[in-house]
């Protein structure tokens, strides 16, 4: 199946499912996926290889230059924008900078459209990182991934590269205090010959109890909406995801559900 990449720093503005009227940043390659997960679903298609992944990064100083510029523009058109978020071609949190590009960026939108949010679409491996998790508990939608607490799914799902401690990520998410939105993918289908399925009543129990640990101000729960790297996997109904929202909403979170 057809996935892509983003080939530029700044993409958009475009109407996101989740997040509204959003200006997108990219500070990984233009060319190439560069994370820490080899996710089954990635728009952005497979993690390459050790050897093939590029390990570039976007200048700090380049970023809120290319940032300002457009913000500028968008304000000279009077258009409107409800949010800047950070996503691209992989983990944003892995750039060495994160933290500064955070400060600039929260610096540049209060010059030109002070009431748009700033977003981050974070797996969460890196909040370990003293500077990433200030970074993240400063941005107003710290969108954070969690699409099981079984480390068999996890591994199905997500390929973490790397030791992963689903235990040691939410204590982690649990720091925030509540300024945390979780974002869950859920697919079903096969991958490899093994069946892909994060909405069983298993599946369910045990991630609705993280998230009364975590106490996160949101939920929001998705299915794939674009090509898929594994061909074998299917959407989840609309009904069934309105299913787990009542279902959430009726143990008091806030959801947000995208079909």
């Amino acid at each position: 199946m057809t996935t892509f990449l983003f080939d530029k720093i700044i993409f958009g503005p475009v109407k996101s499912r989740r997040l509204g009227i959003s200006l997108g940043i990219n500070l990984l390659p233009v060319d190439s996926k560069l994370c820490n997960f080899n996710c089954i679903y990635c728009e952005c298609g497979w993690t390459p290889g050790a050897l093939e992944m590029k390990i570039s990064w976007h200048a700090r100083q380049l970023v809120a230059e290319k940032l300002e510029a457009t913000l500028q523009s968008m304000k000279e058109k009077k258009e409107p924008l409800d949010v800047i978020t950070y996503a691209g071609n992989g983990e944003p949190t892995m750039h060495p900078e994160f933290e500064g590009i955070i400060d600039n960026t929260i610096t540049i939108r209060n010059k030109y459209y002070p009431n748009a949010r700033i977003a981050v679409l974070s797996n969460a491996t890196l909040l370990h990182k003293v500077s990433v998790f200030r970074a993240l508990n400063r941005v107003d939608d710290n969108i954070l991934k969690l699409d099981s607490v079984f480390l068999q799914t996890i591994e199905l799902f997500n390929k973490p590269l790397g030791k992963f401690r689903v235990e040691k990520i939410i204590e982690q998410l649990k720091q925030f205090d509540g300024n945390v939105i979780i974002q869950t993918m859920f697919v079903k289908g096969s991958f490899g010959g093994e069946k892909v399925d994060n909405t069983t009543e298993k599946e369910l129990t045990a991630w609705i109890k993280a998230l009364h640990q975590i106490k996160p101000k949101q939920v929001m729960i998705y299915t794939i909406a674009r090509d898929t790297p594994s061909p074998d996997l299917e959407k989840v109904s609309l009904d069934d995801l309105n299913k787990i929202k009542d279902r959430l909403e009726g143990e008091g979170f806030r959801v947000q559900v995208s079909g």
